[in-house]
């Protein structure tokens, strides 16, 4: 009874896996090379994949929700994105001089995302962050980020105050206090609370945050907000940076501006901008980009924003990445994977309904999110109660479940992200039937082996 009999199942079904984490263990800290991988009793090691489809090293099949993280909008393994990729190998990885195919990609951006008057591509979504605060800095001249609780915004020092709670504790020890003394921390949602957080310290140079939500909107938005705080941030003279490393391309073409209607001064992407390789971009006004343009000798050395990367732009991601966004922008993709999503997350809630468990999944777009624990109105207003929870409760998530239901979910075939997921343009009204079942098995499971009261 418990959680032990399923980790004894887990270990009797992925074996090899088993083996793998062990040897990775000497390697690597803590056995894994992302912190979001670690996972006991230990990983999933994966063979390969295709579609919405993935198979571990002893040949189990998994219906994948993970889906790189949120970057694989067109699942795995591509025909389109494979053959741009191979074409682009044989013509070289990396030139270390321009190329055409940088020029296309960032015409595509400027093409799709309405804040994007300039773009500069960087190498991951963290640089990405990074470089656009530092032109806000640049530009307004002032030393202050004003984050949001509960917020993700990759793992540089200036963004890892507010991500998990207590919320101003830093996510990771070895920040200096002077580095965190810049950052402003505010509770999400409270338009109230920004405005005097932002006229108590004028010092203020932009406010970042996710625009679906903390979390790949774990706590999601409320309506009405991102207006707000565009006016707000307009009013004070502070540049407002959308994250859209998850929601870009993901929500809408445009990403969560054009999903919302309400456009920043500066975006930041990567996931589906490259089709999944490696890479990301700023992209926004043309002012806020010119502290990078060059100049006089004087002006480059000591009035410009500096930027490198040996891997900007790279031929092998701007090739996938004009690729992926050439089919993303038609807006198909998204409209089939936005509705499979609304299907997947009715179909569970009609699962906790059934079973009589407490909780409910909601999200927007293609992304589901499961809270196990939390009693919520049935019908068509359980979504809408994810609106109504406190951030301590959102934040929490389903806690000491998240380990159990994953759990559960492998034993048949199901790879969630944590507790929740990421539908593609490759997932199927069957994917998501299945998904729906094999939820149902899983909470009678673990009623089964007492983990449920």
């Amino acid at each position: 009874m418990g959680i032990e009999a399923l980790e004894k199942e887990y270990a009797a079904k992925f074996p090899t896996s088993r083996q793998l984490y062990e040897r990775a263990a000497k390697v690597f800290p803590s056995g894994v090379t992302h912190d979001v991988r670690y996972f006991r009793p230990f990983p999933i090691y994966i063979q390969r994949a295709l579609a919405a489809k993935k198979w571990d090293v002893d040949g189990n099949e998994l219906t994948d929700y993970v889906m790189g993280h949120g970057a694989l909008m067109l699942g795995h393994s591509h025909p389109a994105l494979v053959k741009a990729i191979q074409e682009q190998v044989a013509k070289g990885t990396h030139y270390g001089a321009c190329q055409e195919l940088e020029v296309r990609w960032g015409e595509l951006v400027k093409e799709l995302v309405p804040s994007a008057e300039r773009v500069k591509f960087t190498s991951s979504g963290t640089e990405a962050t990074m470089l656009a605060i530092r032109l806000a800095r640049a530009y307004t001249g002032r030393s202050k980020v004003l984050v949001f609780a509960n917020h993700f915004h990759g793992w540089h020092d200036y963004v890892f105050l507010g991500p998990s709670a207590p919320y101003d504790v830093p996510l990771s020890i070895g920040i200096p206090q002077e580095t965190l003394r810049t950052v402003v921390v505010a509770p999400p949602n409270d338009i109230g609370a920004v405005r005097k957080l932002l006229e108590g310290n004028g010092d203020v140079a932009c406010v970042i945050l996710e625009p679906a939500g903390g979390r790949n909107g774990t706590v999601p938005t409320k309506p009405g907000f991102l207006a707000d705080l565009r006016e707000l941030t307009r009013e004070k003279g502070v540049v407002l940076i959308f994250d859209e490393v998850i929601t870009g391309f993901r929500y809408a073409p445009g990403g969560a501006q054009e999903f919302y209607g309400v456009t920043p001064d500066m975006t930041t992407m990567a996931k589906a901008l490259t089709g999944a390789l490696p890479g990301g971009a700023v992209a926004g006004r043309k002012e806020l980009l010119a502290p990078m343009e060059f100049g006089d000798a004087r002006h480059n050395r000591f009035n410009r924003v500096a930027h490198q990367g040996t891997f900007n732009a790279n031929p092998l991601a701007a090739a996938c990445g004009i690729a992926s966004l050439e089919i993303l922008a038609s807006g198909e993709v998204q409209e089939h994977a936005n509705c499979l999503g609304r299907d997947l997350r009715q179909g569970m809630n009609e699962v906790l309904e059934e079973q009589e468990v407490p909780g409910l999944v909601y999200g927007e777009s293609s992304q589901f999110h499961i809270l196990l624990g939390i009693e919520c109105p049935r019908g068509k207003d359980t979504e809408a109660c994810a609106l109504t929870l406190p951030l301590e409760t959102l934040g929490r998530g389903s806690g000491t479940l998240v380990q159990p239901l994953k759990l559960a979910m492998y034993l048949e075939g199901i790879d969630l992200m944590r507790e929740g997921g990421m539908l593609s343009g490759v997932h199927s009204q069957d994917d998501v039937e299945r998904t729906i079942l094999t939820f149902n098995n899983a909470l009678v499971r673990m009623r089964q082996e007492g983990i449920l009261q």
